[in-house]
């Protein structure tokens, strides 16, 4: 995969697989820019393009002056976990989990279209979860806006294809980040969330991180509009 000296925007590139998504691509000779509500440490290291960027706020026109003139992808990153009984969930609990997954994509990608075109080879990865497709108590919020998302992704696929611009969707399942950092909190429930899995382990980064690049890269260039699910077989897997 060359990535080297092309241009790649990190949309909660701080932490979690943004944060390894980032370092996989500058290990490659890519200019990474990276936004973030919050610049973690884990960029400390990094030599590169960051802005401290809230995709809640309705003007985000500081990215399109951050951003160069023309992008070879855009990786879409920040994400939320809900998991409530439906009848806890308030309104708002609705409308945040919408507002960072699903309306924060849509304005990203209306601002950045036009550079993504001007590459003549631009690529879209964004993130949903396993339960939009496989149902799972609690995920009633989280569920919904993902579903919106992946809907987004294949109807843009289909409008941009003459323009040569991809859009794919990663679906993983229960991954180690700080956000799922309550879900494996303890060695009993890093032993229950492997064991509900057929592969008997539940997701690295370094997992997810690695099929972002595929997606991003041009040894990809034939695969548009598809939800590709990335854990360890549990949307699709019942061994006996």
């Amino acid at each position: 995969m060359e990535f080297k000296n092309k241009n790649y925007l990190v949309i909660g590139g701080s932490r979690g697989i943004g944060s390894e998504i980032v370092k996989e691509l500058y290990q490659k000779g890519a200019n990474v820019f990276i936004t973030a509500r919050s610049l973690s440490s884990e960029l400390e290291n990094l030599q590169g393009n960051t802005l401290e960027l809230d995709i809640r706020n309705e003007d985000l026109s500081a990215l399109h002056d951050f951003l160069p003139e023309n992008l070879e992808g855009i990786a879409y990153c920040p994400g939320t976990i809900t998991l409530k009984p439906f009848q806890s969930l308030r309104l708002a609990d609705f409308q945040q989990d919408l507002e960072i997954n699903f309306l924060g994509a849509v304005k990203i990608l209306q601002l950045v279209l036009p550079k993504l075109k001007k590459s003549g080879q631009g690529s879209v990865v964004l993130f949903s979860t396993v339960a939009t497709r496989t149902g799972m108590n609690y995920h009633a919020s989280i569920a919904a806006a993902k579903a919106a998302l992946e809907g987004l992704a294949l109807s843009l696929a289909a409008e941009y294809a003459n323009a040569r611009v991809r859009f794919n969707v990663i679906s993983p399942s229960l991954t180690d980040t700080d956000l799922a950092g309550n879900l494996l909190s303890s060695p009993e429930k890093r032993k229950m969330a492997a064991e509900r899995h057929p592969l008997k382990r539940y997701g690295q980064r370094g997992d997810i991180a690695r099929l972002a690049l595929f997606l991003l890269s041009d040894d990809s260039s034939w695969i548009t509009g598809q939800i590709m699910h990335i854990d360890g077989g549990m949307s699709s897997l019942k061994p006996l």
